[in-house]
């Protein structure tokens, strides 16, 4: 028997303010990265517990699923064209929608696929 040793995983605090979160963020604006999702807001589709991926310079159209920037937190909603604008729309109804800019400069990244931890053959890819 092997006497394996933990692999060590760098934990960083979480951005105090807007200003830390960009120089956090200023460094590999570009890579994609993880995030498990929280919640109830988008089911059926997303449950809680499962692990998105997040293209930062990914393209955001209509039906897009993406992690946006709106009432001083990131959350993560599909994009939607309304007649009257952009919308962040929860999947699930009990949770309102939230217009956007017409810039969509709220948009901070486009879901591009998801898994569900610890199945290798359980993912979407949304490409």
């Amino acid at each position: 028997m092997t006497d394996k040793k933990p692999f060590p995983l760098p934990v960083n605090p979480a951005p105090q303010s807007i200003e830390d979160d960009l120089v956090a963020s200023a460094c590999a604006g570009g890579e994609p990265y993880a995030l498990m999702v929280l919640g109830d807001s988008m089911l059926p589709e997303f449950e809680e517990g499962w692990v998105i991926v997040v293209e930062p310079n990914g393209l955001a159209k209509d039906g897009s699923y993406v992690i946006a920037w709106a009432n001083d937190e990131y959350i993560f909603r599909q994009l939607v064209r309304h007649d009257d604008g952009w919308m962040l729309k929860p999947l699930n109804p009990l949770y309102p929608n939230i217009p956007v800019d017409a810039d969509l400069s709220a948009v901070k990244g486009v879901v591009i696929m998801k898994k569900k931890p610890g199945r290798r053959k359980e993912f979407k890819s949304y490409l």
